[in-house]
């Protein structure tokens, strides 16, 4: 009885001392510590005790008002006046049941889990697959709701929401190959390269979009990442496409007196004679990588030249006061038509193809334009708090603004957004892209999907459709690449759940024409396949080769790997054209470091971002 009664003194005596610390400082254990379970109660009076004793101001500005004013009083801020690491909020932790929600929803998951979702994931790209080629094969996609194929609009060529993508020459199998070999399927990856070789063409009087063309259909399937595939008396077939393709599109860089190329061609004529001026600075601005790779490996420099003399002209007609670019710019007259900067729609790959050609290629002069680029977005568009994960004020969040003057040009941000965050750990900036990435997850918590367009200041979509884009999941898939926490798989089950509920159809997986009712569209687009599904199973597949290759290949805008290979770093001739602007010339990078900002081990297991943040964004969307 002895040893018992010595036992009972020394847990009462920790007892004691523990509850001393946390009236004291806070400095005590977690409650929760060793336990399944957290106090189920609520002190709201000792909340209030220890809250500023300074009311509310009434008439203070609204987050949406101090965005647009730039106003960061932080008596106004949604965060919450207590430190998030001061002795009395640690104190008040104690007493708040629901203050680590986050924490236990998100710190941990299971193998098991992990397991099962990657084989979910597969299962999504293989009903969409398995129907495409059952149902729609050689049509450009498949309807999944009347199980049938689609192609271009033939009886309305002005329909350029599809003629600008389908072009008649199966589309969803080409932008899908690489996924199979991403998925281990090294003989469906055979037969359905066979099926390309034998069945596609470009000789086709089909008008269509040179960027959507260029990134969805040319494919370059040598030296890739994923060891042999035992390819028998293949003969360079897929490369000799893309070249076909490439000159079929050249035309587009001809009679233009910036550099600038029209944005369709038709791949039998040329540009179409009624054919417009006016080009989006993401269509003319991001070729260079998959024109730069033909150019590379035929040893021909056409196709990197013409495709790097655009990006050269749309840098060149920047705006002098803020470095900014517009989003439609007339190819004739270098006047900018939308003086609209921001992040998604319109502009979005020109800057991812800034740092990943110089990535692939090695160019100083594209790490100067995105270095230059990257700064002017982080004076001009972006608002909030200095910190993502410190301090106080409004979280970050870029908007879309005038490119001449600076001030915001409207409330809304779009989708296609997304991307950002996963460009962001390409360049290092970790922090940053986790606080973005967990302003879009928010929005998708609330809808179940992201709608096409988002107004922050209404807390409301402006453009309610979902066409099963794959920017969000690409970023979560890239933020757990950088650090391992178990967040992101939880986002990628939200997300992969959510698809599998909303979304999924009779033969496939439909467009949602209405975030909030999910109504449908039939129409599921190839990169659904190409991109959603691949970046999911990537996210749970541990073991993947990609995984095991030292993290020497980097993804296309349309999601399709290539590797970091010495071939692209090398060229058959001599620079491109003089520099433009001496500092292209004298640019050194002897001081950049494009290694990744180390994640503290801490870091990985903890939740990305605290929870007192967390919980601000997602009031801010409106999830509660």
């Amino acid at each position: 009885m002895q040893w018992r009664s010595i036992v009972v003194g020394l847990v009462v005596l920790r007892l004691s001392v523990s509850w001393v610390l946390w009236l004291a400082f806070g400095l005590g254990p977690e409650i929760s510590s060793g336990f399944n379970f957290h106090l189920g109660f609520n002190l709201h009076k000792l909340d209030l005790l220890f809250r500023e004793e300074k009311e509310a101001d009434p008439s203070a500005a609204s987050w949406s008002q101090r965005i647009q004013d730039h106003r960061y009083d932080e008596t106004a801020t949604t965060c919450a006046k207590i430190g998030e690491d001061s002795p009395r909020r640690s104190y008040l932790n104690l007493f708040d049941g629901n203050k680590d929600e986050y924490v236990r929803r998100y710190t941990s998951f299971p193998d098991t889990l992990r397991v099962k979702m990657k084989d979910m994931a597969k299962e999504m790209f293989y009903f969409g697959y398995e129907n495409y080629m059952k149902y729609a094969f050689p049509e450009d996609e498949l309807n999944p709701i009347d199980c049938e194929g689609r192609g271009p609009d033939v009886l309305n060529p002005s329909n350029i929401n599809i003629n600008d993508v389908l072009g008649n020459y199966s589309l969803t199998l080409i932008d899908t190959l690489d996924t199979l070999l991403v998925l281990g399927n090294v003989s469906e990856f055979q037969r359905a390269v066979k099926l390309v070789i034998d069945t596609v063409s470009f000789d086709k009087d089909s008008t269509v979009q040179v960027f959507e063309a260029n990134i969805r259909y040319k494919r370059y399937l040598r030296n890739h990442p994923f060891g042999e595939v035992g390819f028998r008396d293949y003969d360079n077939e897929l490369l000799h496409l893309a070249h076909d393709l490439a000159v079929r599109l050249l035309p587009a860089f001809e009679n233009t007196s910036t550099g600038i190329p029209y944005p369709r061609v038709n791949l039998k004529t040329g540009v179409p004679q009624d054919g417009v001026n006016e080009t989006c600075t993401a269509g003319a601005g991001s070729l260079l990588v998959e024109f730069g790779i033909l150019s590379r490996l035929i040893g021909d420099s056409t196709f990197e030249w013409v495709a790097r003399r655009a990006v050269r002209a749309l840098w060149n007609l920047r705006s002098n006061e803020t470095g900014l670019l517009g989003n439609v710019i007339n190819i004739q007259t270098g006047q900018w038509v939308g003086k609209q900067s921001g992040l998604g729609a319109g502009m979005d790959s020109f800057y991812e193809y800034l740092l990943k050609s110089y990535i692939l290629f090695g160019e100083k002069e594209d790490y100067r334009m995105f270095k230059a680029a990257y700064e002017s977005i982080q004076n001009h568009l972006r608002r909030g708090r200095e910190s993502c994960n410190e301090g106080e004020g409004d979280p970050p969040l870029y908007v879309n603004v005038n490119m001449f003057s600076g001030e915001i040009m409207n409330t809304w941000i779009d989708s296609l957004q997304a991307f950002f965050p996963g460009l962001q750990v390409l360049n290092g900036d970790i922090d940053d892209a986790i606080c973005l990435h967990a302003f879009y997850y928010a929005i998708w918590k609330r809808f179940g999907a992201l709608p096409e367009r988002y107004n922050w200041q209404l807390k409301a979509p402006d453009v309610l459709f979902y066409p099963l884009r794959p920017e969000l999941v690409e970023s979560t898939y890239l933020l757990y690449q950088a650090t391992k926490n178990p967040f992101y798989l939880h986002v990628g089950m939200d997300i992969l759940q959510s698809l599998e509920k909303n979304a999924k159809v009779r033969c496939g997986y439909a467009t949602l024409h209405h975030v909030v009712d999910k109504s449908k569209e039939d129409r599921m687009e190839s990169f659904f396949l190409s991109e959603t599904c691949k970046y999911l199973y990537l996210l749970f597949d541990e073991d993947n080769p990609l995984h095991k290759s030292d993290n020497k290949y980097i993804f296309t805008t349309e999601g399709h790997v290539v590797p970091i290979d010495k071939r692209f770093r090398e060229k058959q001739w001599n620079d491109l054209s003089p520099c433009e602007e001496g500092e292209l010339c004298i640019y050194s990078l002897s001081s950049v470091s494009l290694q990744c900002n180390r994640i503290p081990e801490e870091r990985r297991y903890a939740l990305p971002l605290k929870s007192v943040y967390m919980r601000q964004i997602d009031h801010m969307v409106g999830v509660f």
